[in-house]
């Protein structure tokens, strides 16, 4: 495809030279400007590696370079005429400045190895790794060398948790061969009647009948004790290789420095995948630092109240069981060490309390609005956007625009914005509404094998809040879709029928930014598609899995204004009111995170997700009120009817409550201290 520099040029604001061959005979071109000073951006990845060499040779002061690629993303395909304003949004995203830096979390690894698994696959890894490594093998059947090269460990496991560099394994040493004496000289194997012992140099338990033979054959070593406590044992490792068929952590993100390479059936030896897995292990030791993905606000966080549990979804839906429960201090609790920077977290959280960090929402707002702006400035229409992963999700879109040039496929549409994140979970209800309002037709998450699959419910979840809202608001069509692509054909066949939908957006794009706190930006994004809205509805009904908005119903001849509910609540969106007997709500606070449902007594309490868009939603407003009781000694109000009326009901039955001491039930604290002091008819504690 030709390229149009004058109308790429107008778009960015800016002149720009036209570089046809820049791959590899207009080099020098390069490395001018990398001399001249300013950034420099390359709309080709192609030769990155050939450009770094150029740059790290070049002898005056260089320029920063950013790469960007616009062939396999617009530059070809059956759209490429038409992708201008695509290219030209692309390339003035690859201008913007990088995130600024965030916490990181170190992982320190010395390169203790721990292989587990049958002795033969063991050792045999164990010999590719062994000069850079320091390997420990925790035996699981099969036979070995004659020759012990490594540690040996046996017995039953009871745990192996931890990360890089913090691994802890506990054991017990069931087995009565010591596998630390053990030489290896096969006697008690060659002594064992039954042939319970194989060379593992374990013994099975199951078919041993207690000859003793082995312990006679292994006399001069003494590895063999049949009396020999089952001790638990612990140590701990910087990483595990482990080679059982099932995995020793059942989640779907392992921990850093943990790797399951079971063998594949019918096949000798590790394979490629092993010799792969081998070569990152060797590389893993020394110092090694990531991002802190997330922050956390606990005075945000609607988890907990009084170690009653609200909103879970963060801890449900971690593939990485990084985040738990900590009830006693009302809060959750994030293992950083363990967090693998999925988001999925963040788009759960009703309300804010989690954000992702790396790159923040600011930073994403910023990429998506410039996306937009320039697309639409330079003469493009109906934007979509295709949020896809930086590893995955990058290969299937270059796959599918390199099919189109060689003509197999149509390759990516020219309203089709392809924008890499760091994992599709990371962006949720927020980001994608501010997209629909700052000018995107449609929003599209590309989801692969990458994904836990509590991921892919938690987005459609979240799409269905999206959708119909903007449905609600008269906004027709579908906005919001979830691609599952296993290849280029899948992919390619979903972009066209994204190309063929055409839902009603708002007529005129939206200027603001992102919000650092996502309620804040929610805020923001209805504000703006209300007022663009073809309907305005007094209420727009919700689904109720994944809402973060709604209203809270109470049932008036149960709730006994206890105002427990107005304890438990995290965002104050339940309130008391200090001058008479009143539960408030304002419902623009409300998360719905069922912590007030949970909390109330009499169970009269239900949650219904919506979306008001009456002023009354900003405003408080009574859900429930009654006259205050009166003291019948002093008249002082001290509590309500209905919940003094309740207390006498329950306890006007109980042998303890009869005559005066029911009656004082019926006064404030102070009276009641009068009236026992005062009383003649009672008999006193003092008098017996």
């Amino acid at each position: 495809m030709p390229l149009q520099e004058k109308i790429l040029g107008a778009a960015l604001g800016e002149a720009l030279t036209l570089h046809s061959s820049l791959c590899r005979r207009e080099a020098d071109a390069f490395q001018r400007a990398i001399q001249g000073g300013g950034e420099v951006v390359v709309a080709c990845t192609q030769e990155k590696r050939l450009f770094g060499e150029i740059g790290a040779n070049t002898q005056a002061a260089i320029a920063p370079v950013k790469f960007v690629n616009i062939r396999e993303t617009g530059g070809w395909g059956r759209d490429a005429a038409r992708s201008m304003p695509k290219l030209a949004a692309l390339l003035a995203a690859a201008h913007l400045p990088d995130p600024e830096p965030v916490p990181t979390v170190t992982y320190r690894s010395a390169g203790r190895l721990l292989i587990v698994g049958p002795l033969e696959s063991a050792e045999l890894a164990a010999g590719l790794v062994s000069d850079v490594l320091d390997v420990t093998v925790f035996v699981q059947g099969g036979a070995g060398a004659q020759d012990r090269r490594y540690p040996m460990l046996g017995g039953t496991i009871a745990s192996l948790e931890g990360w890089l560099g913090a691994f802890e394994l506990k054991w017990s040493a069931t087995n009565p061969i010591d596998l630390d004496l053990c030489t290896r000289c096969n006697a008690c194997v060659a002594a064992c009647p039954e042939g319970a012992i194989g060379l593992d140099y374990q013994i099975d338990l199951g078919k041993c009948v207690s000859h003793r033979a082995c312990v006679k054959a292994c006399a001069v070593a003494g590895a063999i004790d049949f009396n020999r406590d089952a001790s638990a044992l612990s140590e701990r490792f910087d990483l595990v290789l482990d080679l059982r068929p099932a995995p020793a952590f059942l989640r779907h993100a392992l921990p850093q420095g943990y790797f399951h390479l079971p063998r594949p059936p019918g096949q000798a030896g590790l394979g490629e995948q092993g010799l792969r897995t081998l070569l990152k292990l060797r590389d893993l030791v020394g110092e090694f630092e990531k991002p802190k993905f997330f922050s956390y606000r606990q005075k945000l966080c609607a988890h907990s109240r009084n170690e009653i549990i609200g909103c879970n979804a963060c801890v449900e839906i971690c593939s990485a069981e990084a985040i738990a429960s900590d009830k006693s201090r009302q809060q959750i609790k994030v293992n950083p060490n363990l967090c693998v920077g999925c988001g999925a977290c963040t788009t759960v959280c009703p309300s804010g309390a989690l954000t992702y960090a790396y790159p923040p929402a600011t930073t994403q707002g910023r990429k998506i609005r410039t996306l937009l702006s320039t697309y639409l400035q330079a003469g493009g229409t109906a934007p979509v956007l295709l949020l896809h992963s930086q590893e995955r999700g990058l290969a299937l879109v270059e796959e599918v625009g390199r099919a189109a040039q060689l003509g197999v496929a149509q390759g990516v549409p020219a309203n089709v914005i392809p924008v890499a994140v760091w994992h599709t979970a990371s962006l949720g209800i927020d980001v994608w509404l501010s997209a629909i309002a700052t000018g995107a037709s449609q929003v599209a998450v590309l989801a692969t094998a990458e994904e836990a699959p509590q991921y892919l419910d938690a987005l459609r979840e979240q799409m269905d809040v999206a959708q119909a809202l903007l449905n609600g608001l008269g906004y027709e069509g579908t906005h919001f879709t979830l691609i599952r692509a296993a290849g280029l054909a899948d992919l390619d066949q979903e972009l066209r029928l994204l190309v063929a939908n055409r839902p009603l957006a708002p007529a005129l794009p939206g200027r603001f930014a992102l919000a650092p706190e996502k309620r804040g930006t929610l805020e923001l994004a209805l504000d703006h598609l209300v007022e663009q809205a073809p309907l305005r509805p007094a209420a727009i009904d919700l689904p109720a899995a994944g809402s973060p908005f709604g209203t809270v119903e109470v049932d008036k001849d149960k709730c006994t204004l206890c105002l427990s509910c107005v304890s438990a609540c995290p965002v104050s969106a339940l309130q008391d009111n200090h001058l008479q007997p009143q539960l408030r709500f304002i419902e623009k606070n409300c998360v719905q995170c069922g912590l007030c449902a949970s909390t109330c007594p009499e169970k009269a309490i239900s949650l219904k997700p919506r979306l008001l868009l009456t002023p009354e939603r900003k405003e408080a407003r009574v859900l429930n009120e009654t006259p205050p009781y009166a003291c019948v000694r002093c008249g002082k109000p001290f509590g309500t009817v209905k919940a003094i009326d309740a207390m006498l009901g329950r306890l006007a039955g109980h042998s303890m409550f009869q005559g005066a001491a029911l009656e004082r039930l019926k006064m404030c604290a102070d009276c009641r201290v009068i009236d026992m002091y005062s009383a003649d008819n009672e008999v006193k504690i003092t008098d017996l």
